[in-house]
């Protein structure tokens, strides 16, 4: 074995991975943010928004994703923000922005929905759901009197996050209810699905073969590490949408949030969760993926020093293990360490690719899979 791969150039990816939005920024992103700064000033409000539009813009391999796109209509300018499974589209003149994303058919919603849908207006800073003649819909206003692009940025990221989880929630667990406006979404390769859905098996027999090796007696945090990490490695790697991802994220939550379960009952939790994965047939399996296009990033910047205080915390545990000789569950919690931070932390586009490659080198099958070079051989 050698890591002379590691040292030749690195393949781009060609998958998304994990939460983000998976593309590179424009090499001008700042420049772009400044002269829409600029504008704003001078009262050029079109001209302000149309570089602030060109600063979300994201690249891959040099070529743009198209996940804004605006056009110009006399004194107005429309745009529309892709995230997701959500389209924003909206107008904006001299005087105000107007944007809104399509959730479903007023026809179709029924009264549970309608009152998520009146919860979640408590709940949203900025836009808020209304119902016209025929859809229910995500709306924002925003007067220009004042604009700036931070100002804009926050209600538009709003609007946009969402947008798209309340879909993919609606999708998840209102079965009847069919969510609309998602023409922009393309299917992925069966060939890929196929593979991820093996992975999922292959991954599922792996944990429940290393619990069997743990001891008897005290293993239940070692088998949380193990559980966890298996979650977390389905949605980085897999990156599964609609139920898997709504279902991963509520069990996650819990595990975490529950204070009054013991660690024995939050595992067989996320044991019975993992059993119904294992249990899923391909044909449902598939239905939880699609290929889209995003515009903002669902985590917030996390300071380094949160970072350092959970790695320090984690090594403690490691040696814990080490001391007590619990080896076989070590490399484990190093894998989940790494994917702990990429599920829950905003990052900083070096320290995330650098945790991406920790999760190459770790899991060279899955990559090979898909068509890339390992690093470590």
């Amino acid at each position: 074995m050698g890591w002379l791969n590691f040292f030749e150039p690195k393949m781009k990816l060609k998958h998304s991975f994990g939460r983000g939005i998976n593309a590179d920024l424009s090499e001008n992103e700042e420049e772009e943010f400044n002269k829409s700064y600029e504008a704003f000033e001078a009262k050029d409000i079109l001209k302000g928004y149309e570089y602030f539009f060109k600063s979300l813009e994201n690249y891959s391999n040099g070529t743009s994703n198209k996940n804004i796109i605006t056009t110009h209509e006399a004194d107005r300018l429309n745009f529309e923000i892709f995230q997701g499974s959500a389209k924003i589209s909206g107008t904006i003149t001299k005087e105000n922005l107007y944007a809104e994303a399509i959730l479903t058919k007023k026809s179709s919603a029924n009264v549970a929905l309608k009152r998520l849908i009146l919860e979640r207006n408590y709940q949203l800073t900025y836009a808020y759901y209304f119902s016209d003649d025929e859809y229910i819909k995500l709306k924002l206003f925003l007067d220009n009197i004042t604009m700036n692009p931070q100002k804009v940025f926050f209600p538009l990221r709003e609007i946009a996050l969402n947008a798209d989880f309340d879909k993919e929630y609606t999708k998840s667990e209102f079965l009847d209810i069919p969510i609309e406006d998602t023409e922009h979404l393309s299917a992925m390769n069966e060939s890929e699905l196929q593979l991820k859905y093996n992975f999922l098996h292959r991954w599922i027999n792996e944990s429940t073969a290393k619990i069997s090796t743990l001891p008897s007696n005290d293993n239940a945090a070692m088998q949380s590490f193990i559980l966890l990490y298996l979650i977390f490695k389905i949605d980085y790697l897999l990156v599964p949408k609609y139920g898997i991802f709504q279902k991963s994220s509520k069990k996650v939550q819990e595990y975490f949030s529950d204070e009054n379960a013991t660690v024995e009952a939050k595992n067989e939790e996320l044991r019975v969760y993992i059993n119904k994965l294992k249990e899923m047939d391909f044909e449902e399996f598939k239905t939880n993926f699609y290929n889209a296009k995003y515009t903002f990033n669902p985590l917030e910047k996390t300071s380094q020093e949160e970072i350092e205080v959970f790695i320090t915390e984690s090594l403690a545990k490691i040696r814990w293990y080490k001391n007590n000789r619990y080896n076989q569950v070590i490399p484990t919690i190093y894998n989940y360490v790494a994917l702990y931070i990429l599920y829950n932390y905003g990052l900083h586009v070096v320290l995330k690719n650098l945790l991406h490659t920790l999760v190459e080198i770790q899991d060279p099958d899955f990559f090979t899979s898909l068509g890339y070079t390992p690093l470590y051989n």
